[in-house]
């Protein structure tokens, strides 16, 4: 299975709750950590939903 690195750019303040607990689901939290993923439909799913707050890279 492909993985996901995933690092986090811009920040959470001024975010829906909904947004900060994804990001917290993710492992993330903090401008500029990174984690990896597995490439699943449910990790897809919640990219999606915070794209514009993260940098998604293939690794």
């Amino acid at each position: 299975m492909a993985k996901l690195t995933i690092t986090q750019t811009r920040s959470q303040i001024g975010e829906t709750q909904s947004h900060r607990g994804t990001l917290r689901a993710l492992g993330l939290g903090k401008i500029g950590r990174t984690v990896e993923r597995d490439d699943s439909p449910a990790t897809l799913g919640m990219l999606r939903k915070v794209r514009h707050l993260v940098k998604i890279e293939e690794s």
